[in-house]
């Protein structure tokens, strides 16, 4: 059965476990997870700065220990979402190289996890937080892209709370990865789905389907 891999946004974590379920009937599934939403409201609260760099939050130990408390409550509740067949894999299942100036902030390399490849050996659906291991906090959309690389993974896919890629106010139905490259360098695309685009553009040309909800990034 080929594998499919699965990044959930962290503000659709839980909502997201039926599409995991549905792909797993059809593939080996592999979840990686945000907690975006969750990590800046607790930093908010705790009156620590956000600052991202490139789609990188700047993380800086006090912000790691945010990062991780938030993942791993998130990787919980997706996890009970799922349902018997998750297999948590809170932190250490991903390995990356260390970015300069942005703190613990890691940039993952593609691998083919041991951890997540004997969860998929037992039947289980591992669901992995983008937390390498260091620790170093590391962008879900690239840990996912990473993961899809090491494990030649057939599809990767990206759920998020919007349809797809809006390309002048619709939801396109495909764009190539050379086209979804030149439009976030000239600024067309912001915020979130920037590091999406660019993470599926990646996968594409290894021969991954990569799909940005309803959106399909071709090589």
């Amino acid at each position: 059965m080929s594998v499919a891999v699965v990044k959930v946004g962290g503000a659709v974590a839980t909502s997201a476990a039926r599409q995991v379920r549905n792909l797993s009937r059809h593939h080996e599934v592999v979840v990686v997870h945000g907690a975006g939403p969750q990590i800046t409201d607790e930093m908010a609260r705790r009156g620590l700065p956000v600052e991202f760099v490139g789609g990188r939050r700047v993380t800086s130990a006090a912000t790691l220990e945010v990062v991780e408390e938030s993942l791993a409550a998130v990787n919980a509740e997706l996890c009970a979402a799922i349902g018997p067949r998750a297999q948590p894999l809170p932190d250490g299942a991903l390995e990356a190289t260390l970015v300069p100036g942005l703190g613990f902030v890691g940039d993952p390399v593609p691998w083919a996890s041991p951890r997540v490849a004997s969860a998929l050996v037992a039947g289980r659906i591992p669901v992995v937080a983008p937390l390498a291991r260091g620790p170093l906090n590391v962008n879900g959309d690239d840990a996912a892209a990473a993961l899809a690389v090491g494990l030649r993974a057939e599809r990767l896919v990206f759920v998020m709370d919007v349809p797809g890629v809006l390309v002048e106010g619709e939801v396109a139905p495909a764009i190539a990865a050379d086209e979804a490259e030149r439009l976030v360098h000239a600024g067309t695309f912001t915020d979130g789905i920037v590091p999406k685009l660019l993470a599926a553009a990646r996968a594409a040309r290894r021969g991954i389907v990569a799909e940005i909800g309803q959106t399909a990034v071709t090589a």
